[in-house]
């Protein structure tokens, strides 16, 4: 880059919009922001229509924070508001339009906005890619993938399943770079603390299922291997905003006895509580039946969790098998011996010492780098 201070405008989610994907666009604002590029981000008006949204708010009443530029200035289902602010981006040429990509739903607006900004002939629009597939699939997919994985200038992708998926669409640049640890959930705080503000018995142990309930983050497996691993003293945290039905869980937790074995948070998790919840935990579990990747594991690894992830997706690649965690198959077998066999001896504290040292891969500099390489990369195209 040579030192050159760049003009880059983040189109996706941020304050007031809750949760992983704010944060991450955030954090990549003030890490821009620290370098010297001149930086604002475009987030929603609205993100999701009401009946599309299975949780119970999409926002926060928190004050946006001072220290970046936030508009909120694009509405996903106003094709109006796609052309004003493509207009808008062509006209103020940024150097990078930044966009994050996680739902084909996002397609039309996130296209049509980056069509109209490169017509300048000077804005390169970068993507940060979860996911091309989707984990529940529908018909229109494939074209709505097409049509703005085609309007992009390259992409910066977090597993290789994400990389296989994204060359069946487009031949631009693709560099990988891991899905950085997040931080801005605080440090870890006293065990015993943890329990007393989370209401639970400090004398016990705890893994965790930690995030939004989703049928293919597989909390049915875990459930039915936890009825098979019970043990006095042991207890399973669900801490997560039901995204599926609520019930069928429920009906699981009853026909398998688990009422006194499961602690059901289902809540949306605040950002200033999550602490909380992995300061708690001897290890969190990631049950999913499919997966790119996760922000869960980068959360574990900032508070130095140890992990029980499946090998599907991108996760065996971010949790190195017996070192921080065991990777195990997406099913009850497999996760029912990982949980006995992360309760042997010291194999918790191990893998907690062994995370402290794999954790550096993760930072938010190396992220910003790899996307500002791929700016080199596009603009010699």
């Amino acid at each position: 880059m040579n030192g050159e201070r760049l003009k880059i405008t983040i189109v996706g989610p941020a304050h007031p919009y809750r949760g992983g994907l704010a944060a991450i666009m955030e954090t990549m604002a003030r890490e821009y922001s620290s370098r010297g590029h001149q930086v604002e981000i475009l987030t929603f008006t609205l993100q999701y229509p009401g009946f599309l949204f299975p949780g119970k708010s999409q926002t926060v009443d928190t004050p946006p924070p001072g220290d970046l530029s936030i508009e909120r200035a694009v509405s996903t289902i106003d094709p109006l508001s796609w052309i004003k602010v493509g207009r808008r981006l062509r006209r103020q040429r940024p150097d990078i339009v930044l966009m994050k990509y996680w739902t084909p739903f996002m397609a039309p607006c996130f296209g049509t906005i980056a069509r109209i900004a490169r017509k300048n002939g000077h804005t390169k629009v970068l993507c940060q890619i979860d996911n091309v597939e989707p984990h529940e699939r529908h018909l229109v997919d494939k074209p709505l993938n097409r049509y703005f994985l085609n309007s992009v200038d390259g992409f910066v992708y977090m597993s290789e399943q994400v990389h296989r998926e994204l060359a069946a669409y487009t031949s631009a640049p693709a560099l990988f770079s891991p899905h950085p640890m997040f931080e801005n959930f605080g440090t870890h705080v006293d065990r015993d603390e943890a329990c007393r503000e989370l209401g639970i018995d400090p004398s016990d142990r705890y893994a965790l299922f930690f995030g939004l309930i989703r049928d293919y983050k597989g909390l049915d497996t875990l459930l039915e291997a936890w009825s098979r691993f019970r043990r006095q003293g042991h207890k399973l945290i669900v801490a997560g905003e039901f995204y599926a039905s609520r019930e069928k869980y429920i009906e699981l937790i009853k026909r398998e006895q688990l009422e006194d074995d499961v602690i059901l948070h289902d809540f949306f998790v605040a950002d200033d509580r999550v602490r909380l919840y992995f300061s708690a935990a001897d290890c969190v579990v990631l049950p999913y039946k499919s997966a790119t990747q996760s922000g869960v594991t980068q959360i574990a690894y900032n508070f130095c969790t140890p992990m029980i992830v499946t090998d599907v997706g991108g996760l065996s690649e971010i949790v190195p098998d017996a070192e921080v965690g065991y990777v195990c198959p997406p099913t009850v077998d497999g996760v029912y011996d990982s949980l006995c066999r992360i309760y042997e001896g010291d194999t918790l504290d191990r893998f907690a010492r062994r995370i402290e040292t794999e954790r550096r891969r993760f930072s938010w500099a190396a992220m910003c780098d790899r996307i500002e390489e791929l700016y080199d990369t596009v603009q010699k195209r």
